[in-house]
């Protein structure tokens, strides 16, 4: 049986953005599907800008690019798609 804590890491992915290595976290990802993760965040990225990021998903982590592919929805409930590209391979989140 899996703890609530696993449970949760598999249920909630984080996309952390990285600027100088320092992380920001500025999304509440909706869900990541195919390349394509898809989130809510405080204010609008260009479409095209490319972030780097460090992706939090099932209890790994791994880093990539993110590119801002579109914004979807009504203004007021905006969804920001992030292409995610040259994508490192998984591996264990560390905890302690």
């Amino acid at each position: 049986m899996q703890s609530p804590a696993a449970r949760s890491e598999a249920s909630s992915p984080r996309v952390i953005v990285l600027d100088d290595d320092r992380p920001h976290d500025v999304f509440e990802v909706i869900g990541i599907v195919e390349g394509i993760a898809r989130v809510r965040a405080p204010y609008l990225f260009e479409v095209g800008e490319e972030l780097a990021v460090r992706i939090e998903q099932d209890g790994n982590v791994s880093e990539a690019i993110a590119r801002v592919r579109s914004h979807v929805g009504p203004l007021d409930a905006r969804i920001t798609e992030l292409e995610l590209s040259e994508r490192t391979e998984p591996r264990s989140m560390v905890h302690g």
